[in-house]
């Protein structure tokens, strides 16, 4: 049954709060083996961002995924032309304008106009690459053979979409602008769909899985033979022994990381266990931010901002804008009212 419409708006904010939580909780030790975590951090590892929670390039990406996707939903009503991959693109353009420069323009707007964006975050060398082509790449003429997980760390916006085959195609051509790599968009249109299932349709979260599933393998046996597995290991956790993420990888390609992020939901799924789900994301050794980040995604748009952790929050940088964001997406998805100018 479709979500209440209100409901929908929050677990916009939720998505879009709960990825830049756990992008934050990860950075630090995103490059560091899970002993060296513990090492720093203590035997349970690092267990909450720090003061102030700064996030990396992804969630970057993210708000201008979301920015691009709701100049194109504004356009499309009021025009009737509807481009989003090519508005994602010029989004994606003007997020690198806040990497080259150390401040915004006179007359600069939208995202651009803040100041606080205008902070290299270590960006990959793939996404760079790909954004200063002249043309953007698409599944179909990839630019490049990467399934790094930067490509599907900043598709869930697209779960916004009107449709869940709109989502799905979104997530991919999204991820497909930088990431070449069947895996590498793949995994953003399956990002993006389940995003779209438990947001907007309200779908349980096995059933959307099993639906994410069922659509991948029809363009990706990897990506799906992987996030299969996540599952079947989830079934067999009985909650006596320690979640073990990195039985599903390192999550430094999209399929990993998407895998490793639906494990942990599927052996979390309470709004009460947010907290302890983002741990286990976050504390292993491999793309620690990216598989905490995709899991916030995830269960912030399963749950809502009620499951989010207040103190979390309290601390993590543009939570106006991650908050605002996420509720245009949510409001755009069911049609209710939103300040549609920003975007136009």
């Amino acid at each position: 049954m479709p979500r209440d419409r209100n409901s929908v708006v929050d677990r916009g904010a939720g998505c879009l709060l709960g990825g830049a939580l756990g992008d934050a909780l990860g950075a630090p030790v995103q490059y560091l083996g899970l002993a060296d975590i513990q090492r720093e951090h203590g035997p349970e590892g690092v267990l909450a961002p720090p003061k102030p929670a700064l996030f990396t390039d992804d969630t970057q990406l993210t708000l201008f995924t979301a920015d691009g996707y709701l100049r194109a939903w504004v356009r499309g009503k009021r025009t009737g032309e509807w481009e989003p991959s090519e508005m994602v693109w010029h989004s994606y353009r003007r997020w690198l304008i806040t990497q080259q420069q150390p401040a915004p323009e006179h007359g600069a707007v939208g995202l651009l106009a803040d100041e606080r964006l205008y902070e290299s975050r270590s960006p990959g060398l793939t996404c760079l690459r790909a954004l200063a082509a002249e043309t953007p790449s698409t599944p179909e003429n990839p630019h490049n053979e990467s399934s790094g997980c930067n490509g599907v760390t900043r598709t869930a916006p697209a779960g916004f979409a009107p449709s869940a085959a709109i989502a799905y195609d979104l997530g991919c051509r999204f991820a497909a602008l930088t990431h070449g790599g069947t895996g590498g968009w793949v995994s953003g249109g399956a990002l993006a769909l389940l995003i779209h299932l438990l947001a907007v349709k309200g779908r349980p979260l096995r059933e959307a899985i099993d639906q994410v599933i069922g659509r991948v393998l029809r363009d990706d046996t990897y990506t799906a033979t992987v996030l299969t597995r996540a599952v079947v290991l989830a079934e067999e956790h009985d909650g006596s022994s320690t979640v073990r993420v990195d039985r599903l990888g390192s999550g430094w390609t999209g399929p990993e990381a998407l895998a490793i992020a639906v494990y942990t939901v599927l052996t979390h799924p309470k709004p009460v266990q947010f907290v302890d789900a983002m741990r286990a994301a976050a504390n292993h050794s491999g793309g620690s931010d990216a598989t905490a980040a995709l899991t916030g995604n995830i269960l912030g748009a399963l749950h809502g901002t009620d499951a989010l952790p207040r103190d979390w929050l309290s601390g993590l940088e543009l939570v106006d804008v991650l908050d605002a964001m996420g509720r245009d997406l949510g409001c755009s998805a069911v049609n209710l009212d939103f300040n549609e100018d920003r975007y136009a």
